[in-house]
């Protein structure tokens, strides 16, 4: 299961802003998570609740938005959405397709208290 080094991951951001912003608690870390980048939400907030016990993100709520997945078709020279890596391009049928978007994960707010 690596959603718990995920959450491990996301735990050190938030460690680090926390001590920037002097010794203060989490209360809401809000992620931003594509559907193409491999990652079982469920799991990962479960891990979270986990790694979170006894730090500054003690009793801080998870919040994720999920990013759809997009593509640009070589074929047809259109920017299509996808729900997976191995999809055809919808609108025309082929294989050759660019994934641009849908496939990160990142912090992107944090509300210290």
């Amino acid at each position: 299961m690596h959603e718990m080094s995920l959450a491990e991951g996301v735990l050190g951001v938030v460690a680090d802003a926390a001590r920037a912003n002097h010794p203060c608690t989490v209360r809401t870390v809000r992620l931003q998570i594509g559907a193409l980048a491999a990652v079982e939400l469920d799991a990962l907030r479960f891990a979270f609740e986990v790694v979170k016990r006894g730090s500054v993100a003690d009793g801080a709520r998870l919040d994720i938005v999920e990013v759809p997945g997009s593509a640009w078709c070589m074929q047809c020279s259109r920017s299509v959405a996808i729900a997976g890596r191995t999809d055809p391009c919808p609108e025309c049928g082929s294989w050759q397709l660019q994934v641009t978007g849908g496939s990160e994960m990142r912090v992107m707010e944090l509300e210290l208290a």
